[in-house]
């Protein structure tokens, strides 16, 4: 039976929490202090920043907003608020290649016909051994 890493555990979280009220609780006393930080919350709690960040991002997102910063990870706002214009824009592009796509295949197949076409009136001109062709009226 696997093992579970003992900072993910519900007493990690327990302490998590302890420690994540007593930081509340000092930075509303002293409205001096920069915030709590991640290194804080790991010292108090004993559990690691990787775990934090790992199996209890709702504990980070709280420190963030303690500190005044966003709870939304770096980048978020490039995807909620860009989403849809990302999208539309993929979309496009698809579409896009698949037009160039199109017009090169029809310039090689138009290529390729010129050039039997310029090949064929090579052999007629050497049959005809470059004598004019009289044209009548």
């Amino acid at each position: 039976m696997p093992t579970i890493h003992p900072d993910r555990t519900p007493e990690a979280a327990a302490r998590l929490g302890k420690a994540l009220a007593l930081l509340k609780r000092r930075n509303a006393a002293d409205a001096a202090r920069q915030g709590p930080t991640i290194s804080e919350l790991c010292r108090l709690s004993g559990v690691s920043r990787n775990a934090i960040y790992r199996y209890h991002p709702t504990f980070l997102a709280t420190l963030r907003g303690l500190q005044g910063r966003s709870a939304d990870p770096p980048g978020q706002w490039a995807r909620s608020a860009h989403a849809a214009d990302h999208a539309r824009l993929q979309d496009q592009v698809s579409k896009l290649a698949a037009l160039v796509d199109h017009y090169y295949a029809a310039y090689r197949e138009t290529r390729a016909l010129l050039d039997r076409r310029d090949r064929q009136l090579a052999e007629l001109r050497r049959k005809l051994n470059h004598a004019p062709v009289p044209i009548r009226r």
